[in-house]
């Protein structure tokens, strides 16, 4: 019966148009291939279930609460919090961290009433007490008032900014300069003017924390090479030439400071600017901490190193701390600083630098050409501390190059190898001298870094603690040996106690 049935249909089905070729195919396909004809069964029956399936809506179907159980959900919900709770660390620090009433100056009276030795601030020649700098300063405050009140591009550019800019480009012996109203996001802005995402910066991974802002604002692609290594650095820019050979032409640049702020340590700019050359890299030079220090005249590690200052592309350096007046600049070619007044943040959207404080850098480069026995006074204080702490000391050992007025002081190898110091215990022994220290009336301080974020790759994990002792011309040769004396006996006591 079933066999008469389906002969039936069949003959119905031969009737209809193509039935024979289609037939055909079938018996063909099913004795050539009968795993081809099983699988393409299965898709016409699922295209024959699609065809037919009903319609559905893909658009999400809200869940309507009442308002007692959204009052519910919100009881329950815990925000994580902005900041992450106060360590026992921090907070002895801050209710321990002393505060000064008045200048601060080599001598600086506390607020609770009393006076010490400061050898934690970057009054390196004492350009505090120069009383030609405090009457220019007070001149200016009475002709330009307290500050601009507005950003350089709407109408907070003033005639003293101008000359200001003339004269660190002068004194730098570049074509131009540009100078920003704070010296910190100095850096953290050039570097995002000009390098974008799918450019590429190489940079030192010791490198100071305003640069690594620079460098996640940009959204460069960063590669690190090992501090201060030439041959590491060579190695990575081979690299990187090697396999950008062809690909699309991006822009390229190296990042590294002067004298470093982490490390205390000079950066080997003959080699850094030979490199940079032969592998076809721009060089953007941070000198926050070099200039006004090195060289004759204090023009910075380009002088020191005998450098034309034209063969680095930027040079980034600070008007505040040593030369006691505030902002930061950048020097280069015309094109590169006049790019920056229209596409570098901290420029564009800040508020000018105060007239009062660019006149106070200006005046401070002047002093510096004009009387050179600044610097050779001071550099006379930093060998005297140096033969106090370094070669003494059982403890320390100082990472600084022997011309930089901060001395860093960190615990050597073996010390923490035998004491089995992590770095929480090595912060903790070094706050522990500090206020030994100052206990017996020398002020100094400690590297500072941000709390560490081991999601973020500009993280500097790699940084130790250390002590800062900042010198100054501002003190006697005598007082800068009693100082040092000073340290090296409260670092003892500190570690001695340590099992």
């Amino acid at each position: 019966m079933a066999q008469r049935y389906f002969s039936l249909i069949f003959e119905e089905f031969q009737k209809l148009p193509g039935s024979a070729i289609l037939i055909r195919y079938i018996k063909s396909s099913y004795q050539d291939d009968p795993i081809r004809s099983f699988v393409e069964l299965v898709l016409v029956i699922f295209a024959v279930r699609y065809l037919i399936a009903p319609k559905y809506s893909t658009s999400k179907q809200e869940i309507k609460l009442s308002e007692e159980e959204i009052d519910e959900l919100v009881d329950d919900w815990t925000p994580e919090p902005l900041v992450s709770p106060e360590t026992p660390f921090e907070k002895a620090e801050n209710e321990k961290r002393p505060v000064i009433a008045g200048p601060t100056g080599p001598k600086t009276k506390l607020s609770n009433g009393r006076t010490v030795t400061n050898l934690a601030s970057y009054n390196f020649y004492n350009f505090i007490a120069n009383e030609t700098i405090k009457e220019k300063a007070i001149q200016t405050l009475r002709a330009y008032g307290v500050g601009p009140c507005g950003p350089p591009n709407f109408y907070g550019t003033q005639d003293i900014h101008m000359k200001s800019e003339a004269d660190v480009a002068s004194f730098l012996g570049t074509p131009a300069c540009i100078i920003y109203a704070q010296s910190f996001s100095t850096i953290s802005s050039v570097i995002p003017a000009f390098s974008k995402r799918g450019d590429i910066i190489v940079a030192d991974d010791q490198v100071n924390y305003s640069i690594r802002e620079g460098l996640q604002i940009s959204r460069s692609t960063v590669v690190w090479y090992k501090h201060n290594d030439m041959e590491d650095l060579q190695r990575v820019l081979a690299e990187i030439v090697r396999d950008q050979r062809k690909k699309p032409l991006t822009r390229r640049f190296i990042v590294t400071e002067g004298l470093f702020e982490n490390t205390g340590d000079m950066v080997d700019l003959p080699k850094v600017i030979e490199l940079r050359l032969r592998y076809k890299f721009r060089l953007i030079l941070d000198e926050t901490w070099s200039f006004g220090v090195l060289g004759r005249t204090g023009r910075g590690i380009t002088e020191h190193q005998n450098i034309d200052p034209e063969e680095v592309d930027m040079i980034i350096g600070s008007l505040s701390g040593p030369l006691c007046g505030g902002g930061g600049f950048c020097a280069g070619s015309e094109d590169i600083v006049e790019h920056q007044r229209v596409s570098a943040m901290a420029y564009t959207f800040s508020a000018a630098l105060p007239a009062m404080l660019a006149t106070t850098s200006s005046e401070t480069l002047t002093l510096l050409q004009t009387h050179p026995e600044m610097i050779t006074s001071l550099r006379e204080n930093i060998k005297v501390m140096w033969t106090q702490l370094d070669p003494r000391s059982d403890w320390v050992h100082c990472t600084s190059a022997p011309e930089n007025p901060i001395m860093i002081l960190v615990f050597k190898p073996e010390v923490i190898s035998s004491k089995q110091l992590s770095i929480a215990d090595q912060e903790q022994l070094l706050q522990d001298a500090i206020d030994e220290a100052l206990a017996n009336g020398v002020m100094i301080t400690r590297l500072k870094s941000v709390p560490r974020n081991p999601k973020s790759k500009m993280d500097n994990a790699g940084q130790q603690p250390g002590l800062k002792v900042c010198i100054t011309n501002g003190l006697s040769r005598k007082e800068i040996e009693k100082a040092g004396v000073v340290i090296r006996h409260a670092i003892t006591k500190v570690i001695s106690k340590r099992k």
